[in-house]
């Protein structure tokens, strides 16, 4: 799993660790390094990923900011890295105006350092994930009306991948859609008016790593203190007052689907396996063969959380059935009982499954359609759920052959409300 090339949706929660600073591994970077023979300016750390750190960069070239990823030096990284590339610079080739909401490969190039060499790829800038904005709303669900909006961008983005280039994604989700800038607009560097640091400061001769991780361990000390007296306020029965729902005014919600280590060409699979848990496809599951639907399969798990707050699918394992039984399980609680066709057709099926498309080791579902669960739970009202549900449900359709495409999403009534729908609407709201 790579990471984003954003400004905050790199892993945080732990640090990447000086260990992995070795030969094969990652390049030390010390702020005011430079890259691509002066070009590129390291300004400070984004994030980081299993195979990569990535950098907020000033490029002298455009007196831009930009994300530098540096990929690991080991073999089996760089391939990913030149796979990534080869597939990022088919993505620019084909929109050369910029408008198909995925990011953007500025340039790639090797970079010599002590654990070896490092291919590197330099990314437009991009703000925070989808799944900060979730957090930042309290796992609120976002207006519809915002939802339709991120939901355009993401469409967007899929039906030129499947339609005019033939790509798969395949690992779609939150965290791997970048809004085009900041929640917070000090942490842009543009919006902020951060002034770019162009040689290296004095000082900071071995600091990069060892500063960083010294941060980090104060850091996660504070926040370890902080979840301590939280806990024992809310024993000692004064309770915790309830966190507020954020304002989302005033922030620009175009976004663009980023991430394409795992990406693969339709005509040529990469894995068995893919796609992150939560948003997998039943398909995928069962090792039935999967193509563009399993995009659209993972469009429809974020469509949701974005209208809710929380994940339409979370398995666990059981003592008697697996986290794989208990995700079919929870699908067809939901979307009815699986075609037998489709429960027994995968390579992966009769670990599951019996012959007549019955789970082996769940056998009491309770059933409850998406109008009904938005309703009850999530407090829709009876018109948004049913209009929502009527969206989102032929998507997560266990058969991927009638699943719509991104194109026939893109058309649909939900996305396109009429004006007299809207006028009626606004006029209810008041």
């Amino acid at each position: 799993m790579s990471c984003s090339p954003s400004s905050s949706s790199g892993s945080e929660e732990e640090d990447e660790g000086i260990v992995s600073y070795r030969k094969g591994g990652y390049h030390a970077v010390r702020i005011g390094d430079s890259f691509a023979a002066g070009r590129y300016i390291a300004q400070h750390k984004l994030g980081w990923g299993q195979f990569s750190t990535v950098w907020l960069a000033y490029d002298t070239q455009t007196s831009k900011y930009v994300a530098l990823k540096i990929q690991k030096s080991a073999p089996q990284f760089a391939q990913a890295a030149l796979h990534e590339i080869e597939i990022l610079s088919a993505i620019a080739s084909g929109d050369p105006s910029n408008t198909k909401s995925i990011v953007r490969l500025v340039d790639h190039f090797k970079h010599g350092g002590p654990n070896g060499q490092h291919l590197c790829m330099v990314l437009e800038f991009l703000g925070d994930s989808l799944l900060r904005l979730i957090k930042f709303n309290r796992y609120k669900g976002l207006e519809l009306d915002r939802v339709r909006e991120i939901c355009r961008y993401i469409l967007t983005a899929l039906d030129y991948l499947h339609c005019k280039l033939g790509l798969i994604h395949t690992d779609l989700k939150p965290e791997n859609i970048l809004l085009c800038s900041t929640i917070n607009p000090s942490k842009d560097p543009v919006r902020s008016g951060m002034a770019p640091i162009l040689e290296r400061p004095e000082g900071n001769l071995n600091g990069g790593v060892t500063m960083k991780l010294e941060k980090k361990l104060k850091q996660r000390a504070r926040r370890a203190v902080a979840r301590i007296s939280e806990r024992r306020a809310s024993v000692g029965g004064v309770g915790v007052p309830p966190k507020p729902v954020r304002c989302l005014d005033g922030i620009d919600l175009r976004c663009k689907v980023v991430d394409f280590g795992n990406a693969c060409w339709a005509d040529r699979p990469i894995a068995e396996e893919i796609q992150t848990r939560q948003y997998r496809a039943p398909e995928v599951i069962l090792q039935s063969g999967y193509s563009f639907p399993a995009d659209m399969w993972s469009f429809a798990c974020i469509a949701f959380e974005l209208a809710t707050g929380e994940m339409l699918f979370t398995p666990k394992t059981g003592q008697v059935f697996s986290e794989d039984e208990d995700h079919l399980a929870l699908m067809m609680e939901l979307l009815g009982k699986m075609p037998r066709k489709v429960a027994t057709g995968g390579a992966r099926s009769k670990d599951y499954f019996d012959r007549y498309g019955d789970l082996k080791r769940i056998r009491r579902l309770k059933y409850r359609t998406l109008d009904r669960l938005l309703v009850d739970k999530y407090k829709f009202s009876e018109q948004d759920a049913r209009d929502f549900a009527d969206f989102v449900c032929p998507i997560l359709d266990f058969e991927p052959e009638k699943r719509p495409s991104a194109q026939q999403c893109l058309q649909h009534l939900w996305l396109n409300p009429t004006h007299s729908e809207a006028k009626n609407k606004s006029c209810i709201d008041k």
